[in-house]
This record gives structure tokens, sequence and C-alpha cells, in this order.
């Protein structure tokens, strides 16, 4: 599109040339226990047009050296070594001669959109006073130029979505009016701390193409902050891989990906969950916890958690060396992984999962634990403070359909607001839904006595999303564990022998019993709530999210534990997440929520190897894949616009109004979608297409496919298309 005469920098930057560079960085924090060297001796040259990642897990210093570019730390730190910007040194500047780079050379789109702008201005006016803070232009001008800004990052209706406040915006919204703000000014180099995490998979797709194009407009150089290994794959030029601080390997982004040095790297890139990849085999893991930066010992900081380390690797920190053009690592041991061609199941072996009490029984002859006929949940919707009265209902879920049966694992996906986590609060509350039934071990829930649910709750346990937040913070982790026993009138001796092992099946140390849950780490904690899931060796577990706030190398040690304790104790699993590389994983079967309905349903191998449904095809194109080359290749499926209200859901079918197929039929064609929601028929058979053949082949409405493939769509012009 032609903009307006923009209020840009007026620097010329040729592809190529070095913008920004860091030399030898240094950040030290003041602390009770002695300095916390939170960067340590990092350096690194962005070119112009060039994306380069770093990557690493919580507290490796990412976001510290993000803050120390941008000069916005405190004062209490210090901040030692280069950064130059355009050869100009920023380290030492004012924070006035800052304030003026700030927003014209150097950009950031922070990773909370919500706490980053200002909730009492209009999206219009922060971006208007990014654009006049730096440029003697008028405010007509300036709020011009700000509605052209979220054209041009896909804000529908700009002209008048300007003039929204930032609580009036979803959340991939107000990350795409963040972009906007950043690129305002053309900056030169633009910083992205985890830009799309907490977002859907959907609007992550449609935000990182949003990025895309921000950079193309502005020929900017961008610093990727992320731990999504996918968006890496896709996003980046370069990698700089972060541990203890320090940078441990740096080099392209095929560099990093096939032929990485460092023992870390290698690790990283065992335990993320692949989209293209069966659960046949485990995740790598990555023993232990990141160090603490303070008082680090003497030798690499990775000793305690890495295989290959012998004794020269405690007496001495390695160097970054040069293990190839333009590709360095820090690591005693690169050229043994090198020459032996040593992989992360070589470095970071892990049994093999035991299947054989499951592999012996089919799925039809074994208990049906959990099942959904028909499960409606509607709220009113109310209106008025004194007098109030009802205007509405909210369809939170509007009638699904599904059975779960003992020792299988059922992913349940789909949009924030789709209905999963509604779905799931109806299944542990066990009482009577609006409509339909839920049958938990052959019982009705809506029949069940006080006493009846006190004893099914034995046998139905949840673990939640943040372990933090569900861990009482008072109680040591004995007494926390311990509870549910005593509820259910366990004895002391009992309930001691029991929490110990307890905590020895989820991996953790039985002395650290007495310990809190603010003395543990993220992964550790959620391994708490898991022991506590198990205190009554129930049969059904309720997971909602378990793994999305973890890092990737604790994410794989939790997905490792559930399926050995699936397996082990013939546990059944509804699971709920985002990410559907996990659910393929982890999961036997998957159901696809959209708008309080299931629109597809099968066996993980029919769902993802056939997807028909276009909903899931978007859902699944938009999943990242940590292979740069398949993430050069792979076509997407971006979705226009945000998931209708529950409250006012389209008639007919509940997709049609993002549906790519819709938009391409005749007024004929469109009939069907238009008066009634497609019923769950067999997903259709024939050939697998391609992604871009969206047209359907006749204008009637499609035929059912085998009925003894446990494969269910719910659309009128479904049609199998490859998606990996």
């Amino acid at each position: 599109m032609t903009m307006a005469t923009p209020a840009t920098n007026q620097r010329q930057t040729a592809t190529g040339d070095v913008v920004l560079s860091v030399r030898n960085l240094h950040v030290t924090f003041p602390s009770e226990a002695g300095p916390v060297k939170a960067v340590r001796g990092l350096s690194f040259d962005l070119r112009a047009g060039e994306t380069m990642a770093i990557v690493g897990e919580s507290g490796s210093g990412k976001s510290v050296t993000s803050l120390a570019i941008m000069g916005l730390h405190p004062r209490t730190a210090r901040v030692t070594g280069s950064i130059t910007l355009h050869g100009r040194e920023l380290i030492g500047l004012s924070d006035a001669e800052m304030s003026r780079i700030r927003g014209e050379d150097l950009a950031m789109i922070f990773q909370d959109p919500l706490s980053a702008l200002t909730p009492v201005y209009t999206i219009g006016d922060q971006i208007v006073e990014a654009i006049q803070t730096h440029h003697d232009v008028g405010r007509a001008h300036a709020w011009k130029r700000a509605v052209e800004l979220l054209d041009l990052v896909g804000i529908p209706n700009p002209a008048l979505r300007v003039k929204s406040f930032p609580h009036e915006f979803s959340g991939g919204m107000r990350q795409r009016a963040m972009i906007a703000q950043a690129i305002a000014n053309d900056p030169d180099v633009i910083i992205a701390d985890e830009p799309t995490t907490a977002l859907d998979v959907t609007i992550q797709a449609q935000v990182l193409e949003v990025l895309r194009t921000a950079q193309r407009e502005t020929g900017a150089a961008v610093v990727l902050i992320t731990h999504d290994l996918g968006v890496v794959a896709g996003m980046s030029d370069s990698v700089t891989v972060m541990y203890a601080g320090r940078p441990v390997e740096q080099g392209s982004v095929d560099d990093i990906f096939y032929t990485p040095r460092m023992p870390y790297t290698i690790g990283l890139l065992g335990a993320v969950p692949r989209l293209d990849a069966s659960n046949a085999e485990p995740l790598a893991t990555l023993q232990g916890n990141p160090p603490t930066v303070v008082d680090l010992p003497p030798g690499c900081p990775f000793v305690p958690r890495c295989p290959l380390a012998h004794a020269g690797c405690r007496e001495e920190e390695p160097d970054l060396a040069s293990v190839g053009p333009d590709h360095t690592a820090a690591c005693w041991e690169s050229d043994r992984i090198r020459t032996e061609h040593l992989t992360s199941t070589d470095i970071f072996p892990v049994p093999p999962l035991d299947d054989t009490v499951l592999a012996s029984e089919p799925r039809d002859q074994r208990d049906t634990v959990l099942s959904l006929a028909g499960m409606k949940r509607h709220y009113p919707l109310m209106k008025g403070a004194v007098l109030r009265r009802r205007v509405g209902t909210v369809y939170a879920v509007d009638g699904i359909d599904l059975d779960l049966r003992r020792g299988e694992t059922l992913g349940l996906v789909g949009e924030s607001g789709c209905g999963k986590s509604t779905t799931l609060l109806e299944i542990l509350n066990l009482h009577a839904p609006t409509d339909g039934t839920i049958v938990v071990f052959g019982k009705d829930t809506s029949a069940l006595s006080r006493q009846q649910k006190k004893t099914m709750r034995r046998d139905l346990s949840v673990v939640f999303q943040d372990p933090m937040a569900s861990l009482d913070p008072r109680m040591p982790i004995f007494d926390i564990i311990a509870e549910p026993l005593g509820v259910h009138g366990w004895s002391k001796s009992r309930i001691e022998a029991r929490v110990m092992e307890l905590l020895r099946t989820v991996g953790l140390e039985p002395g650290h019993a007495n310990r809190y849950p603010q003395h543990f780490s993220g992964g550790q904690r959620q391994r708490i709530g898991i022991a506590r899931a198990l205190a009554l060796e129930p049969e059904l577990i309720v997971l909602d999210e378990p793994v999305s706030a973890l890092d990737v190398s604790i994410q794989a040690g939790i997905i490792n534990l559930l399926e050995e304790l699936k397996r082990r104790l013939t546990l059944s699993y509804l699971f709920v997440a985002h990410d559907l590389a996990v659910i393929r994983h982890i999961a036997d079967r998957v159901a696809v929520m959209y708008l309080g309905k299931i629109v597809e349903i099968g066996t993980v191998a029919e769902v993802y190897d056939r997807p028909s449904h276009p909903y899931t095809q978007a859902l699944l194109s938009a999943i990242p894949i940590p292979d740069p080359r398949t993430e050069r290749t792979r076509t997407r499926i971006l979705l226009h616009g945000d998931l209708p209200s529950p409250a006012s859901p389209p008639s007919g079918c509940t997709f049609r109004t993002r549906c790519p197929i819709f938009e391409g039929l005749t007024p004929d064609q469109r009939t069907p979608c238009l008066e009634a929601m497609p019923p769950l028929d067999p997903a259709p058979g024939g050939e697998v297409v391609g992604l871009d053949d969206v047209t359907t082949t006749t204008a009637s409405v499609r035929s059912h496919g085998d009925p003894t493939v446990d494969h269910r769509v719910a659309c009128y012009y479904a049609r199998p298309r490859k998606v990996l």
C-alpha cells in the first residue's frame, strides 16, 4: 500500500550493513547473595534486514540483553562492554539522549501488550505520541499515519478502531497495535521480546506475518527473543543460544538446527515435540535446572546437566571457538560431537515407553471412564446494576459428544474462547449441565448425591495450568500433597508413606518435603501438582494446559513423566492444550473445538495426517515446525479476524465467517452453510490434496466417508488436505 508522507527515520541504511554491534556485554545486578552476573560476555553484529534470534531457558539472560540495548535497566545495574548503533556508543548515554534514540532508531515489542500499552489513552493517541515525540508534525498528519499503520498490521476498520482503548482489543490485536507503534518512525532495529507468548496459534501466525510485513516495510534488523524454536526456524537468519548469562553457540539458523556443536543446543532441539513426528519415542530431557548466576563455580556451568562432561569441563569454562564458517560453540567436546555425529538421543538417552499393557487390549474393549452426550453449558447475559435483566445467552458449550476410554489420552484443542476450559469445569463440578449428560465412571453426574460426589473425586483429579497459582504458598509441599489424603480419612502413618512414595514417583527428593512451593522451579512445582493429583490413585486426570508456562526443556520432562505414569498406572487423561505439537506427542485421540462445538474428532494419526475441516487445517498450518528448510516451503492458512462472541454466534455453520472455503463458494453452494450447523459425520476419504486446492469439485453437499474409521468432521465441504 502507499503511505501518506510518513514521519520516518531519514537515515539511509543499505541491506547488509551492520546497524547494531554488541561487544563483550556484561550486565550485573547487586543482591544480598552477591553480584548477579545476568549477562557475561555477549557479542554479535546485526545487519540491516537480518533477523537474529536469542534463545535459551528462563534466566539465561535474553531479556536482560534486550533491556541493556534499549538502555532500560535501573541505575543500580552495572552495564559494561560496548553497544554501538551505526557506530555510536550507547553505553554511558544519559536517559535524555537514549530517549531520542528509543522509538526513532531503536524500537521494542514487549511480551505483554496489555501491560505495555497505557490503558487510559486510545491506541491512536499512543501511536500519535510516538510519532510527535520524534518529529515536528501536526496531529492531523500523525493521526492519519496512525490509521495507515493499523491498516498495515491488519487491524480491521482502522479509522474506527484507532479510537479504541487497549482493553477493547483482543490479545492478538493489542500485539499488532504494539507492532504498529514500534514501526511508526521507521526504526533501524526492532527488538521483539517473546512477541507471540500466550497467543493462540492462529493469532500467533497472524502476528508473525505482521512482523514480517513490518520488517519489509522498514528494512529494519530484528532481534527476536523467544523460547519457541519453531518460530526461530521460520523467522531467523542467525541464532544465539544463551546459557547462564553467556552465549554458548552462535551461527546461522541452518548451522544451529542441522549441525549443532553444543550439548545444550542439542538438548533443546531434542526436547521440542514436533508436529511432523509421531509420539513413538520419548522426548530428550535436560536433567536439573539452570544455575543461579551468583558466584558461579569454576568450569562450564552446564556440567551438572551434561552427560558428556569430564574432569576438564569442571576446571575451566570454554570460550566460544570456531567450529565452522561463522559458527562458534563453547564446548570442550564440540569436535567429538562433530566426528561421532552425536544427536540428542545419543547424548540424552531416554528409556523407551512400555506399551505392553495397553497394546494388548483394543480400544472398544476398554471401559469408558468419561462420556459426554449433547452436553451444553449456557450462561445468562445480564445487564443493569440495580434492576438486572437478562439480555442474552452465552453459548459457552453448545452440544458436544465425546468419550474417553481407560488408559487413553484425549486431547482437546482450539482457540481461547472455544469452550475447552468450560468443558473441563463442567466435568470437574459433577453437576448437571444446561442440557445433555455427563457420565463419569458409568454414573450420570446430575443424579449424584453429595457423598457420591466426594467418593467420585477420589478417582477424578486435576492438574492446573499455573503451578504456582494452584499451590498454597503458605503450606510446605508435604501438606499440599497430603491434604486430599486427610480429607478422605487416611491415617497419619499411611499419609507420610504415600507422600514420600509420590515424591519419588514424580522425580522429586523426599528430603525436600518440608520446603515451600517458592523454593522450587516451575517444572518442579508442576511435578508437585502432578503428585497431588495422583495422591488418591485416580483413574481419570484432567489436565488444563499443564506445560504451556514451562521452558521447552522442562516441558519435555513433564510430558515424558505424564506418558510414563499413564502407562504404568493405566491412567486416562483429558488433556487441554493450544499447542498441537504437544497434543500429537501425548494424545491418542484429539477433538477440535470451535465456538462451543466439536468440528473434528478422531485418532491423532487420522486428524493430523488427513485434516478435513478447514479450521483444523488452519490450526495445524499455524504451528511452526523446528526445521528451517520445512518452514521455508510451508504454506500457511491465515484466518481473518478473531473468534466471534459466544453470545452471538453466526447462524448456520459457526465457522463460515472465517472459512477460506466459504469465501470461494457460489451463492448456491453457500446455502447449506448458512442454514444449519453440519453434523459430525465420518470424514471423507479420497486423496489428500494440497492447501492451494480449496475449491469444491461439486456444488452438492459432500458424501460421507468410511464409518468404521475413527475420524468425524462437521463440514459440508470437508476434504483432506496436506498441511505438514
